[in-house]
């Protein structure tokens, strides 16, 4: 419930696979593969550049997400359960 409301409330790129609900892995894999393989085909230059984005949500400040989905019109309660699950949070390495 709470994915549908933020997503409705913060729409995903199309491209977006992780953290969804959808099979898309694949479909990214296979869209340069057909670009190559038809500019193999009709003999044109084609240029791909893959961004790595690993480290993005190391970046992003939880308040800054809070204040992105206040800004949105997220329900209070959903902003109020997406904020409890950054209190206190840490990680062991055992």
């Amino acid at each position: 419930i709470v994915m549908a409301i933020l997503t409705s409330a913060c729409p995903l790129n199309p491209r977006q696979k992780g953290f969804t609900c959808v099979l898309g892995c694949s479909k990214n894999l296979k869209l340069p593969q057909l670009l190559v393989k038809h500019c193999k085909r009709e003999k044109c230059e084609l240029g791909i550049v893959f961004v790595d984005i690993a480290k993005t949500f190391d970046t992003v400040s939880h308040q800054h997400i809070i204040t992105g989905l206040r800004q949105r019109g997220v329900d209070p309660h959903v902003i109020h359960l997406v904020s409890e699950m950054y209190k206190n949070i840490t990680t062991y390495i055992d």
